[in-house]
């Protein structure tokens, strides 16, 4: 019998054939924090008493979160971390330079990588073939300094979509839909690997954006395979030395398998307050909406500001609608002021803000307020996600968020899209 892609990388890893429910001892080849978990884990790890990090190739801490700094209490955790960096010589990004996990896809991340991180998006990296998984900031301490931690095998299921997605209907919508049919515990502890030709023909952003909300089907790791779309992008990183292919077994054995009809797909919303709480762009009716927010790690690539452009070129938000654009790293900045992309949201009536989480986790840059809704491309809207939980928060494609800002109300983008 084969191995799923999660069986193959962690049998790599531990130097023997893995089987789903045991227990083994993984060396980590990365580890992130960022700054909500890196003080606690900086805490961690000084406890621990060891001279130095023992990761086999990096720890990486970022500052994103709260950056730049909303309140005194997270500018003291920043000096924690510049310290601790400086003191051990763990790669830090700090202020500006982008979203953890679009960083370590961009920078570190190579196919059969097993990375942990303080965050439950380092799932994201799996849409470049790595065992990639959130864990408690205790735990990625004793990762980064022993290079190694305990892991469950997890059994995957596979979801195999096949066909072109119709017009206006984005890899967003295709997650959305999966985790409103499996629904939000579905893949508890389970690996979700993507397949089938239309997981082929996909470009890497949208790889990522599957494996980054795999988690919001209770998944452990979200998986796609590592073919020519990961050899091409990590080419343009500068990266293509550390590729190489990497798929499950035609045999492999599979908890099940999810099939779907791409074709059959619509622009697709996740309704306040759970992810799984999903409806076509048809099924949604009048949903006026107070802000729009473009970016994250989910949807902050440059292919998703490039859609949101296309849409808002031209035209003006609506008078009420506060529009927020925040690109995930500071080369999609870069990328997108060379497009004009950036002079585009500009005048559109968009305020666009260096890279960075502040709006998706609620700590400044776009608190809502008392029964305020927001249409969002973040991953989650769980009550109080956005930093108030009297507000609703409604999750779509940037097609989707782009043509909502210009209706002042949650839209069909197909009309808007060439």
């Amino acid at each position: 019998m084969g191995l799923t892609l999660a069986e193959k990388i962690l049998s790599e890893k531990a130097g023997k054939r893995v089987v789903p429910g045991e227990i083994v001892l993984i060396d980590v080849d990365l580890a992130l924090a960022q700054d909500g978990t890196g003080p606690l884990a900086i805490r961690s790890i000084r406890e621990l008493a060891l001279e130095k990090l023992r990761m086999p190739r990096a720890a990486v801490f970022f500052i994103d979160h709260g950056a730049p700094s909303p309140r005194k209490e997270l500018s003291n955790d920043h000096i924690t971390i510049r310290r601790f960096a400086k003191e051990t010589g763990a790669h830090l990004y700090d202020v500006g330079q982008g979203i953890c996990h679009q960083i370590m896809a961009e920078d570190f991340v190579c196919p059969g990588d097993v990375v942990i991180g303080a965050d439950s998006h380092t799932v994201t990296a799996g849409g470049i073939a790595a065992f990639a998984t959130g864990m408690g900031s205790t735990d990625v301490a004793v990762g980064m300094a022993t290079g190694a931690n305990w892991f469950l095998v997890p059994r995957t299921i596979r979801v195999e979509v096949t066909g072109d997605l119709p017009f206006g209907v984005y890899p967003k919508d295709l997650i959305l839909s999966i985790i409103g049919t499996i629904g939000a515990d579905g893949a508890t502890y389970m690996a979700l690997e993507f397949g089938g030709d239309t997981i082929d023909r996909m470009e890497m952003s949208g790889r990522l954006t599957l494996a980054n909300m795999a988690v919001e089907a209770g998944a452990k790791v979200g998986l796609v395979a590592s073919d020519q779309t990961t050899r091409d992008y990590l080419a343009k990183a500068g990266r293509a030395d550390c590729w190489r292919e990497l798929r499950p077994d035609t045999d492999a054995a599979y908890e099940r398998v999810e099939t779907i009809d791409a074709a059959r797909l619509s622009p697709t919303v996740s309704f306040p307050h759970a992810v799984d709480n999903t409806r076509t762009i048809d099924e949604v009716g009048e949903v006026k909406v107070d802000q729009v927010f473009i970016g994250t790690c989910t949807n902050g690539r440059i292919e998703d500001l490039r859609v949101a452009a296309s849409i808002l070129k031209g035209k003006k938000k609506a008078p009420a609608v506060r529009l927020i654009v925040i690109p995930a790293s500071r080369k999609i900045y870069a990328d997108a002021l060379s497009e004009g992309l950036i002079s585009i949201f500009v005048e559109a009536g968009a305020t666009v803000m260096a890279p960075g989480c502040g709006p998706c986790v609620g700590v400044h840059e776009g608190v809502l307020g008392d029964g305020e809704v927001c249409i969002s491309t973040q991953n989650r809207n769980f009550t109080g996600r956005m930093g108030n939980p009297n507000s609703f928060i409604y999750l779509a494609s940037p097609a989707t968020a782009a043509a909502s800002a210009i209706e002042g109300k949650i839209a069909d983008p197909r009309k808007y899209l060439k």
